[in-house]
């Protein structure tokens, strides 16, 4: 391994640690003025019957009786040994409701995350192939309009279309209603998985297809593509030989960079279609007040973006000789 990977990989750890303690640091102050009550949340209706001394234990237990300095401290210390809490929620360990949401959500953003990318760059380079014609002016007709459509309103269209006018897909929720969960099977799961991830895709194409059509018309009007031009290059032919190179690489940083979209996204599309996932739980961790569900949850979705941000720089150095030797672009 050279000097330039093995500073690379120190610079990416160092930056994680100062990012996860910067925002664990921050989230555990907005969770500490949030006006939700953890304890009144945590009882819920019953809150009238609770007494102050049964009041006082359900804090004890759950030390929420200290000082929020002491319990950020200890909290962190339990941190770094890698033990993220228990749930208030689900009286189970942090770590084992992450995981097991994730599941649900790994499957989920990855289709909507895949179809979002190639639609995308595919309509961006079609509509800069085709500029100023109609295909042109309706992609970005298009794409405009998805750039200002809330995810939760297209979920709801979708919902309403499709699953309540014409019942080709469930209304909601991961599996089927009252089926063992052995016995359901894969293709339960995608049918219950088909409207989130269409939802997610079509809010997710604007970005990318705009950013790469803009990308695609600086590469065409650039002297080596005038170039090409002259001896007699054009079309499709011109696009694979000079043009794919130079979108390939921002098409890719790009959507890379549109994980924490997708997690934010997901949020609300896992809402409106009450399908179990990250973002479900991360809803209902801040309206019933699991503090330590919260906190792990959004120290996971940091991980989470800080991830696709540094395998986008890890293609590009494997893709771009200049960056992988350190030069300047």
């Amino acid at each position: 391994m050279s000097f330039g990977w093995v500073r690379f990989l120190v610079q990416k750890s160092v930056k994680l640690c100062l990012l996860l303690g910067a925002v664990s640091t921050a989230a555990f102050v907005l969770v500490q003025i949030s006006p939700v009550d953890p304890i009144e949340a945590y009882v819920g209706a019953d809150m009238m019957m609770v007494s102050p001394e049964q009041r006082a234990q359900i804090a004890q237990h759950w030390g929420l009786d200290k000082p929020p300095a002491e319990r950020f401290v200890t909290w962190a210390g339990a941190l770094v040994q890698g033990d993220l809490g228990t749930s208030m929620m689900y009286r189970r360990p942090v770590a084992e409701v992450i995981g097991e949401r994730f599941v649900q959500s790994v499957a989920l953003m990855s289709v909507s995350w895949l179809l979002s990318g190639l639609i995308g760059f595919a309509a961006g380079v079609v509509a800069a192939m085709n500029r100023d014609t109609w295909i042109d002016r309706a992609i970005k007709g298009y794409c405009f309009v998805l750039a200002s459509t809330p995810t939760f309103w297209m979920g709801l269209l979708l919902l309403i279309v499709f699953a309540v006018w014409l019942s080709w897909f469930p209304v909601g929720l991961g599996v089927p209603i009252g089926v063992l969960a052995g016995e359901v099977t894969l293709l339960d799961r995608l049918q219950h998985m088909i409207l989130p991830a269409l939802t997610l895709s079509i809010v997710g194409v604007a970005a990318i297809a705009l950013h790469t059509r803009q990308k695609l018309l600086d590469v065409l009007e650039s002297e080596y593509v005038l170039f090409a031009r002259a001896r007699g290059e054009q079309g499709w032919r011109l696009f694979m030989r000079h043009g794919l190179r130079g979108v390939a690489l921002p098409a890719v940083t790009l959507q890379f960079a549109s994980f924490s979209e997708l997690f934010g996204g997901a949020v609300l599309a896992e809402q409106v279609f009450s399908y179990p996932g990250l973002g479900q739980a991360t809803v209902e961790a801040g309206l019933r007040g699991d503090v330590p569900l919260l906190l792990g949850l959004v120290l996971f979705s940091a991980c989470f973006v800080f991830t696709g941000n540094t395998i986008a720089d890890l293609i590009y150095r494997l893709v771009d000789p200049r960056i992988r030797e350190g030069r300047r672009l």
